[in-house]
């Protein structure tokens, strides 16, 4: 095991001060989303069910978790504010709309409501509550406790879609999670045996899958619906519940344990995984024409290997400059100026749409 030195004090907006396992695990998790996604319609194929089953126990929830430990230091004041609204509420604006504009130009049916997240957009939603309920949190004693019994709770009601209640609720603990964490927490999954932990996980997590995948609704890791929706009563439904949010939570931490520590080509692609998150959908809608093409074995490899070049190319510079207007949107114009101590006027407040609010732990940016 490779020993850490503790690294001076560096400016956030540097690459050296951000934590290259947690860049390296955004980038690889969004291979999944976008290759999950990509083979969604194609589940007839028994390998592709299974692999989306397992893939969608805790591949949002590790984002959820990374969200949840980068808003650590989240306040209500007047800059988080802005990076809330230009990283978050105007990106879901924008992509609000333009994800329901297809369906106005091939089935003639325009359907925008900003307050019923469709497609993609619900995490964007989810985690501008989250961040804003983040004071919350930090001041209860068991906060991942009550954050669990808020999510078993909302299963055993028909919440509405509004504000994409059941997944903010049911994922909840996630994000929980993540404000609970340390970097000590994360030096622990650095260390050589947990590494084989997690891939002996993770392992015996995808042959379980393969087992079970038929057995269990796919709604119970999609966190949309009431126990009831489902078709089990609230006992069955809670201890399900459960189960999911244990399993997806041992998922994460052996996800994070096998990858890696050091920076890597990928690592400043895991810093742009917005864009490939908000963009792919897109290509998915696109690949949806062809699906009687791919349903075979074939097709679902095909899909696969092009979700991971598409992941990739979508967090590169270029796409980055190209987009930059709609994921990281620029509108310090619309704001006053904010004042420095003294009551002195200072420069106007911009966001960032990575999901960061803290900067990584600069204890972990020098490996020895």
């Amino acid at each position: 095991m490779t020993a850490t030195v503790p690294a001076p004090a560096l400016p956030s907006g540097t690459a050296a001060a951000r934590d290259p396992l947690l860049d390296n695990a955004k980038y690889l998790a969004i291979l999944l989303v976008v290759s999950g996604h990509l083979i969604e319609d194609l589940r007839d194929v028994p390998a592709a069910h299974a692999l989306y089953f397992f893939v969608y126990l805790f591949h949002m929830p590790l984002f959820i978790v990374i969200s949840g430990y980068l808003s650590r230091n989240f306040t209500f004041s007047a800059g988080k504010a802005r990076k809330l609204i230009t990283g978050l509420a105007v990106p879901y604006v924008i992509f609000e709309v333009a994800y329901s504009l297809p369906r106005y130009f091939l089935y003639g049916k325009l359907e925008i409501s900003l307050l019923d997240p469709y497609y993609l957009t619900w995490f964007l939603m989810s985690l501008f509550l989250w961040r804003l309920s983040t004071p919350v949190w930090q001041q209860l004693r068991w906060p991942l406790t009550v954050a669990v019994a808020l999510s078993l709770l909302s299963g055993t009601s028909a919440l509405p879609d509004e504000l994409s209640m059941n997944r903010t609720f049911g994922l909840l603990p996630f994000y929980v999670l993540g404000l609970m964490l340390r970097p000590e927490h994360l030096d622990l999954l650095r260390r050589g045996w947990a590494r084989i932990t997690g891939a002996v996980i993770l392992a015996g997590g995808l042959v379980v899958a393969f087992l079970v995948h038929y057995d269990v609704p796919t709604e119970w890791i999609r966190w949309r619906h009431a126990n009831h929706q489902i078709g089990v009563g609230d006992v069955t439904g809670t201890l399900i519940r459960l189960a999911m949010l244990a399993a997806g939570a041992l998922l994460v931490a052996a996800f994070l344990a096998i990858t890696p520590s050091r920076r890597t080509w990928f690592s400043g692609l895991g810093g742009a995984t917005m864009y490939a998150y908000l963009l792919h959908g897109f290509a998915v809608k696109v690949a949806e024409r062809f699906h009687s093409s791919l349903v075979n074995p074939v097709g679902v490899a095909a899909m696969i290997v092009f979700g991971v070049v598409l992941a990739t190319v979508l967090c590169t510079p270029p796409v980055r400059r190209l987009f930059k207007w709609a994921v990281e949107p620029d509108i310090s114009w619309a704001f006053t100026r904010l004042r420095r101590p003294g009551g002195r006027p200072g420069e106007r407040g911009s966001g960032r749409t990575d999901g960061q609010e803290a900067p990584h732990s600069p204890r972990h940016a020098v490996k020895a």
